[in-house]
């Protein structure tokens, strides 16, 4: 049976699932380290030592995922049965997450929160890793690819950035009571219910409108007895390709990045730039318009230079603008906290750098679909789910090593606990930036020096699916 072309609406469906990943990202990303430690008054390393635990531990699942995802047998396929039964228990447990029992002693706290927290990451990945594994399944072509993984992104993006955008202007306003909106306890439980509600819907709409493809998807390899030893050798020869491994190397250092940057976000947008929740959820929407940018952007130049060559120029672009403000700050270059000037510079410097953040992930996620086929020429088999899982195991993992080694940057400056915008010494802001950008220009550069070690370009690929046509044509004259 022939495989049509993915339309327009296919790719809308299947990017629309990611929102519940976005939604879950910018929950862990942006508020659960404020929310655990200035709000309920977790110690800042408990609650970072907790967020590495559930990430490793998750990150451990996703193989299994993968790998479950390459070889499941079902009337539904490989991918999509997993994908349906994720939809609940993500809704159930990411509202838990936020609506903690009252009166927990401190160690109670950190064990709810641990557990509470894995769960949420493990059934998220029932979704996400089969989900992800589809791109290389619904399309083989080498800029197509490139195209359905920026719906994904933008979906993400948009997903996450419409939740934090409305707990800032809905769940965490300032009152009464909380003169500090992002203080307010009871705002983060309906930020966290509603956010539930968002991701299940999310997903059940992805699985559904990518079902018709369902017969028309790659078939698992044939029943075989199962066998440790096999499976992990299948495992280890999967994973030696060269690309994988030059990928894998650029998001060991992309993810701790990544994740260092996402737990201080809050920290430099309310106690560095002395932000109202209002100028944190306006900031938010420089990166609704960055997603929509990219999205656009991101193919086009893949198709005109390459894969790899638009990653790595991207990346470096990035990495030059997205520190600028804090460190312009630091020479006395930028406009002074609570001027009419500073929203305004904080907004531009924020789109450039995060429209080249996102194009610049768009391309290289695309990079991994072009595995596939490079791996199946050495070792005979589809290797999606593994591919992928791979890899949101790294950024899971590695990411929670970012954010544990934010809560540790916090502590060596001597960041107070209950910190009020305006209270928090001028020398500690001022240290929060000068340990904060060489930490992550430095990271940044060493998954760029992995990027360009990345072999498969448009000509190889193309290749490797001739190569593939001709060995089934032999099987098949056989």
């Amino acid at each position: 049976m022939s495989r049509p072309a993915p339309s327009l609406s296919t790719k809308l469906y299947y990017g629309f699932g990611s929102v519940a990943f976005g939604v879950k990202d910018q929950g862990f990303g942006f508020l659960l380290l404020l929310y655990y430690n200035q709000v309920l008054g977790l110690p800042e390393r408990w609650v970072g030592l907790g967020i590495m635990i559930t990430l490793i531990a998750d990150a451990f699942l996703d193989p299994i995922v993968g790998y479950v995802s390459d070889n499941l047998h079902t009337r539904w396929g490989r991918r999509h049965p997993l994908m349906y039964l994720s939809a609940i228990p993500v809704a159930l447990s990411y509202g838990l997450l936020w609506s903690p029992p009252a009166g927990l002693s401190q160690g109670e706290l950190f064990a709810y929160f641990v557990a509470i927290s894995i769960l949420v990451r493990a059934f998220i990945s029932l979704y996400e890793v089969p989900s992800a594994s589809l791109v290389p399944e619904l399309t083989t072509h080498y800029d197509e690819r490139t195209s359905l993984l920026g719906f994904r992104f933008f979906f993400g993006w948009w997903g996450g950035l419409a939740m934090a955008v409305l707990a800032f202007q809905v769940f965490l306003q300032p009152s009464a009571a909380f003169p500090v909106g992002v203080l307010n306890a009871d705002g983060y439980h309906a930020y966290g219910w509603t956010a539930a509600i968002v991701m299940a819907c999310a997903i059940v709409l992805s699985a559904a409108g990518t079902h018709s493809y369902i017969p028309h998807l790659r078939k698992p390899p044939p029943h075989r007895p199962f066998d440790l030893a096999r499976t992990f050798a299948e495992l280890r020869d999967t994973l030696a390709n060269r690309s994988f491994l030059a990928l894998f190397g650029a998001m060991i250092f992309a993810s701790m990045a990544g994740g260092l940057m996402a737990a201080l976000n809050i920290y430099f947008n309310t106690f560095f730039w002395e932000l109202t929740s209002n100028q944190m959820s306006l900031l938010v929407l420089t990166s609704f318009v960055a997603a929509a940018i990219a999205l656009a952007a991101a193919p086009r130049i893949s198709v005109r230079i390459g894969k790899k060559a638009a990653a790595v120029s991207i990346a470096l672009a990035a990495i030059v603008l997205g520190p600028a403000p804090v460190v312009l700050r630091l020479v006395g270059w930028f406009p002074e906290n609570h001027t009419p000037a500073l929203m305004p510079a904080l907004l531009a410097t924020n789109l450039v750098a995060l429209t080249l953040t996102i194009a610049s992930s768009i391309v290289s996620s695309s990079m991994i679909a072009d595995i596939v086929e490079d791996s199946e020429l050495k070792t005979g088999r589809r290797s999606e789910g593994t591919f992928f899982a791979s890899m949101s195991f790294v950024q899971k993992s590695v990411s929670g090593i970012g954010i544990f080694t934010s809560t540790l940057l916090l502590g060596v400056i001597g960041f107070p606990q209950n910190a009020k915008p305006g209270e928090v010494g001028a020398e500690v802001v001022r240290d929060l930036g000068i340990v904060y950008t060489p930490m992550i220009v430095a990271l940044y550069l060493c998954s760029i020096a992995f990027l360009a070690m990345y072999p498969i370009s448009r000509a190889r690929h193309e290749e490797n699916l001739r190569r593939l046509a001709d060995d089934a044509d032999a099987r098949a004259g056989a």
